[in-house]
């Protein structure tokens, strides 16, 4: 299938093809979509997640000793405590005023030994505060108090756009187009897992596609959002503090209406691949890059990859023009220089050839062959192996065969059958 287009636009006053415009032409079926009321607010980094590598320093433990306690450490006080499993991670220090969460103590991992012992999470006004490197530098520095021999082992980032004079048509889900199946309920209430490619919740009000443990497109009312965990002050004094994209209207917030967010997030391991996989087009390099500081100038690049693997389409083949002007007018929001026309961005899927490979199908058959002995169905099935720590190296495995999961879930299900008919209840 080829790739969708998009619409003409069209200067108004010229009628000639003008790429900056706001009006968009059909250019088969003809009609016209004016974009001109929809407003900008800002595109910005919501989350970072850094990750390190190291030993965890045996004088820190410590501060975990009364869990809910508040603790000192690195010059600022803490808040103590334990977290789920969930998290993959025993412990925290939280400080909710800095916008710092640190996770430390890996599940998987002994901590007499060097392993990914420490997660920062940062909240978006702490990114805002501070530029990409003063940033890393408070990042490290705080890694450097909880570990050892310390390596920075990659980041994970949200890439979040809000705007006024949107939102999301009633047909959304079935004009969304991507590759993914999973969908996940971000109504605030609770967390419900579906096999679908996409859900809708809280009334049209929420909208997730896409796998947390790859690449996830987030639609929601920011407004609803913000005012149900008591932030809306916050947000609305960043929408009026930012620089417009419009710049005939630098204030262009209004708080009669409500802002819509549009958000990609990208998992840890998915930057991997970019960082593996991109090149510089002049020297032919990969970016091999490691850090939030280091990734900074190439967000732009997964902005606008993301707004190619989810596709909102206005009909078969064409893109929804407002797709077309977020993804090609929208630059993320940072004080560094972007190096998106400079870089080739594709991903580099771990290609586990040889053993490792072959041990991939060897355990696939052998585990479809268990579950049809015990009658566990495909879906049910999918879902455990999703959930499996070793679930990346399976899917990037059949990735570079050119299987997305959609594909897997249909093998699976596929083998799954054959072994019922074939052998019956004698497997």
């Amino acid at each position: 299938m080829s790739a969708p287009k998009d619409y003409y636009r069209i200067d108004i006053e010229t009628g000639k093809e003008n790429p900056k415009s706001r009006l968009f032409c059909d250019p088969r079926a003809g009609g016209f979509v004016d974009l001109s009321g929809v407003r900008i607010l800002a595109c910005s980094v919501d989350t970072v997640r850094q990750l390190y590598r190291g030993l965890i320093r045996p004088e820190i433990m410590c501060l975990f000793d009364k869990p809910g306690t508040i603790v000192d450490f690195a010059g600022q006080r803490w808040h103590s405590g334990r977290v789920s499993k969930d998290s993959g991670y025993q412990y925290k220090l939280q400080n909710a005023d800095l916008g710092i969460i640190l996770l430390v103590k890996n599940f998987n991992a002994k901590i007499e030994n060097i392993g990914p012992h420490l997660k920062i999470e940062v909240s978006p006004h702490a990114i805002d505060q501070f530029c990409p490197e003063r940033l890393q530098e408070r990042l490290d520095y705080y890694a450097s108090h909880v570990l050892t021999n310390v390596e920075r082992n990659q980041c994970a980032v949200h890439l979040a756009l809000d705007l006024q004079g949107w939102q999301p048509p009633a047909d959304l889900v079935a004009r969304m187009h991507c590759r993914a199946r999973a969908a996940r309920d971000i109504s605030g209430i609770k967390e419900i897992q579906w096999t679908l490619e996409s859900a809708t919740y809280g009334k049209g009000q929420s909208y997730l596609f896409g796998s947390a443990g790859g690449v996830q497109l987030g639609i929601y009312n920011k407004t609803e959002q913000a005012r149900s965990i008591d932030k809306l002050d916050y947000w609305e004094n960043v929408w009026k503090r930012r620089d417009s994209f419009d710049e005939a209207d630098p204030d262009n917030y209004n708080p009669e209406q409500d802002v819509w967010r549009v958000e990609l997030r990208y998992h840890h391991s998915v930057i991997q691949q970019f960082a593996s996989g991109s090149f510089d087009l002049h020297s032919g390099e990969t970016i091999e890059t490691n850090s939030y500081a280091a990734f900074a100038p190439h967000l732009d690049g997964l902005w606008r990859y993301g707004l190619r693997q989810f596709k909102l389409l206005a009909r078969p083949g064409y893109f929804e023009p407002i797709w077309t002007l977020i993804r090609d007018d929208v630059r993320v929001d940072l004080p560094v220089d972007s190096l998106v026309d400079e870089t080739e961005y594709k991903r580099q899927y771990k290609t586990s050839r040889g053993f490792s490979g072959k041990n991939v199908e060897l355990f696939l058959g052998n585990f479809v062959s268990l579950l049809a002995r015990e009658r566990v169905g495909a879906r049910r099935a999918f879902h455990r192996l999703k959930d499996w720590e070793c679930w990346p190296v399976i899917r990037d495995h059949y990735a570079a065969k050119g299987m997305d999961e959609d594909g897997l879930y249909k093998h699976i299900k596929g083998i799954l059958e054959e072994r019922h008919v074939r052998w019956g209840r004698a497997v």
